[in-house]
């Protein structure tokens, strides 16, 4: 069976195209269930109405499928809690030149 170590080493590959940090340093993903071969990612993205959402949602599907255990992965988007720039991990931080 997969691992959320796993899930979340696979989702660290995954980036926003206009942002060069990986989704999870970025703070985006708010959680990750698994349930035997199937897989549930709860994520956000930086601003609602953001242009690039399908192709964001369908790599973080992705990834997580190309993972070996994995039959089946979904992506949900939620809104709450609201990202803001506090939610970016150390290393994103350094990243994106902020420390």
């Amino acid at each position: 069976m997969v691992t959320k170590d796993q899930i979340i080493s696979a989702l660290q590959k995954v980036y926003d195209p206009e942002i060069p940090v990986n989704l999870v340093d970025l703070g985006l993903i708010y959680e990750v269930q698994i349930d035997e071969h199937s897989v549930v990612v709860k994520m956000t993205l930086t601003a609602t109405g953001c242009p690039m959402h399908e192709v964001i949602s369908k790599n973080v599907k992705d990834a997580v499928e190309a993972l070996e255990g994995v039959t089946e992965a979904q992506v949900e988007v939620v809104w709450e809690p609201r990202w803001n720039p506090a939610m970016i991990s150390p290393e994103g931080r350094t990243a994106l030149g902020m420390e």
